[in-house]
């Protein structure tokens, strides 16, 4: 048995960049670029201390002391090609080309050392490297057409993704200063996936109080993933072919001037991140790694939806859905010795829900935003070996931002959150969590020009704090980010304000960039 502490810091630096051209070719067809991207470089440094115990007589006979140390950067790059026809009869046609280039290059220095808890005197010691670079393409075509038919509007399209991911994983044992490289450990994971869509939706209205929405998407995905090494085994190619409908539909009932109800249905699918899916075992320290799962499932969520809307300001939305195989973050134990962090597919998640939403003017100098959001949520599974799921919890959240105009051009802005204890990632337990930023507005130059000064976590209360019981193993965490910032943000606009402003579109790999980055990871609320 072992009982371990460690803390953890984690840097980085982001650039984004975003720029782009139309050129109208005539009123009704329109050519567009894109290219959006990111650089970000980030280091991790992480230290614990392990208690290793005489499971029998309950004395502690080592202390494992160990620290992480790792560098790393991203760069992500997207190039997007879009045209785009539209006429006066309401028919619109949008096709997509795009391509997405992610590179992250990775290392760690991973030392390890035993000490008798009471000398200090050094007993063992365990020094690792390793080297995990990741390359991933992506390759997007979308084409969706919309015009008017039998009094509603037919949309028809479809989509096409292929991804490439490269994975290398290098791992070293350092002796006397240098690294030697350890062919058993040391293995590449390569994962394709393709991609092929279609859907049609209609919406139109019955009468004059109520309006049907209906649609379908038919999808076919195929997928491989390989991982190759110097010890193979009979999982390490997992491939699959799977095809699936996903309806929705909708209907919206105007009562009256005042009242408006909205009933829907939707199916929907979320795919792992490919990181997530990669089942390199990257160390933490001796005792201690986090991998990913080649089997993990994509999650299916069916959502039913009942909403009201009063004088077109106030809203309240009742909700229930239904997750299968949910991404859960589960803290596991390889053996009695070692644990290990992964994501896995929990048999369901329930969610029952209601929001309520008010834009609020209080005075003419004071309006506000008030949102609240209550929700039980209940995880059931069962992994086997005594390793169940079973938990419940009751939970809500408060979003408020208030304005104050204190002269003409002049604003000041107070918003803050609080959460309720809730359960996070399927396993983890979180304590509650608020703070509160506060602001102040300037506009300039007969309003062509703005200034803001905004601080963010004014009582530096922007701290997380979470426990894990599962498999045997008990897990407590805690972190917070870099949540107290200083802003300064100036805007100017200059230019012939009568030139027709840019489009503002989505470009078709926007869903699958989602997946690019990690989404495990304790404290990633």
């Amino acid at each position: 048995a072992y009982d371990q502490k460690s803390i953890s810091h984690y840097q980085d630096k982001t650039h984004n960049f975003k720029a782009g051209a139309d050129y109208f070719l005539n009123k009704k067809n329109t050519l567009g670029f894109i290219i959006t991207g990111n650089f970000n470089d980030n280091t991790s440094d992480a230290a614990s201390n392990t208690l290793i115990i005489h499971e029998n007589t309950g004395i502690v006979y080592e202390i494992l002391y160990a620290s992480n140390y790792i560098p790393g950067n991203r760069t992500n790059i997207d190039y997007n090609l879009n045209y785009r026809y539209a006429d006066t009869s309401g028919t619109e046609l949008n096709i997509d080309g795009d391509i997405v280039n992610f590179r992250r290059t990775g290392t760690s220095y991973q030392p390890n050392f035993y000490r008798e808890p009471v000398t200090n005197i050094l007993l063992d010691e365990k020094i690792y490297r390793n080297n995990t670079p990741t390359d991933i393409n992506i390759y997007t075509f979308k084409i969706d057409y919309e015009r008017s038919f039998y009094k509603g509007k037919l949309g028809l399209g479809g989509k096409y993704t292929d991804v490439k991911t490269k994975n290398i994983f290098d791992f070293y044992n350092v002796y006397e200063g240098n690294d030697f490289k350890d062919l058993q450990r040391s293995n590449k994971f390569n994962y394709d996936e393709n991609v092929n869509a279609l859907y049609i939706n209609y919406n139109r209205p019955l009468n004059t109080k109520i309006t049907a929405q209906a649609g379908i998407r038919l999808e076919n995905t195929v997928s491989e993933g390989n991982l190759i090494s110097n010890n193979p085994q009979p999982d390490d190619n997992v491939k699959r072919n799977y095809t699936d409908l996903f309806p929705s539909g909708a209907l919206t009932y105007i009562m009256n001037a005042k009242n408006t109800f909205n009933l829907s249905y939707s199916r929907r699918i979320d795919r792992p991140s490919y990181q997530d899916l990669n089942p390199f075992e990257n160390k933490l320290d001796e005792l201690t790694y986090e991998k990913g799962n080649a089997f993990l499932r994509p999650q299916y969520t069916n959502s039913y939806q009942l909403s009201h809307t009063f004088l077109s300001r106030y809203t309240t939305v009742l909700g229930y859905s239904h997750i299968k195989d949910f991404f859960a973050q589960i803290i596991d134990t390889a053996d009695k010795n070692r644990s290990f962090i992964t994501q896995k597919n929990i048999a369901e998640q329930n969610i029952y829900s209601i929001n309520i939403s008010a834009p609020l003017t209080i005075t003419k100098w004071w309006n506000a935003f008030l949102t609240f959001n209550g929700y039980h949520s209940a995880y059931i599974a069962d992994f086997g070996d005594g390793k169940k799921i079973d938990l419940n919890v009751n939970a809500f959240s408060f979003f408020g931002q208030q304005t104050f105009t204190i002269k003409k051009g002049t604003t000041f802005e107070l918003s803050g959150f609080f959460n309720s204890p809730t359960i996070w990632g399927g396993t983890f337990k979180t304590n509650s969590i608020g703070l509160v930023d506060v602001g102040v507005q300037q506009k300039l130059f007969k309003e062509q020009g703005n200034i803001k000064i905004s601080f963010s976590d004014l009582f530096h209360t922007g701290k997380w704090k979470g426990t894990s019981d599962y498999g045997g193993a008990y897990t407590e965490a805690s972190g917070r980010w870099e949540s107290q910032q200083l802003k300064v943000n100036f805007t100017y606009r200059f230019g012939n304000t009568m030139v027709k402003a840019a489009r503002q579109r989505k470009t078709a790999s926007e869903e699958d960039n989602k997946r690019l980055n990690k989404s495990g990871g304790i404290g990633n609320q």
